[in-house]
């Protein structure tokens, strides 16, 4: 499968049903343990340059995967220096795209991104029942950090330094 990755308008068709896809397949599998899962859609508009970006992965012409970034407010690093942060949002790879990279494609252009519209940090929340989530994050360099947001879905808070 060869994967194209595009940056597109957050409201585009194909990406209302990735979105639609996403918080459905979350939906029915977020742990019961863990309440209700709280159903929110990051607004297109956040996803805009140059406070954002939203991708979608195309293979063959048909969208198999998608993500944004966005900016929120300013953090302070390790080193207690100001960080600009931005926020990776909405990563999803449908079942037909999966184990063919769609995910590590979608995370390269929005690092990439990130780092051409100033971050110096790329920070994201997940939840931890997510495990190959959670492996892929840590495995580009995202490292656990306290939490930034109230997102009730989320578990666990990383962030990657952008150099």
């Amino acid at each position: 499968m060869s994967v194209e990755v595009r940056t597109v308008p957050a409201d585009l068709p194909e990406v209302d049903a990735l979105l639609d896809a996403y918080l459905d397949e979350r939906e029915a599998t977020f742990p019961a343990a863990q309440g209700a899962y709280s159903r929110k859609r990051t607004p297109a508009a956040e996803f805009t340059p140059p406070t954002g970006v939203f991708a979608v992965a195309y293979a063959d012409g048909v969208a198999v995967g998608c993500g944004g970034l966005r900016r929120i407010a300013d953090g302070v690093d390790e080193s207690g220096s100001t960080d600009v942060r931005f926020e990776v949002k909405h990563v999803f790879v449908t079942p037909t795209g999966r184990g063919a990279g769609v995910a590590t494609a979608v995370m390269d252009h929005l690092e990439r991104a990130g780092a051409d519209l100033g971050a110096t940090g790329i920070v994201l929340d997940t939840n931890d029942s997510l495990v190959a989530a959670g492996a892929m994050y840590r495995s580009r360099g995202y490292q656990r950090v306290e939490p930034f947001n109230a997102n009730p879905n989320a578990t666990a808070w990383y962030r990657k330094a952008v150099r």
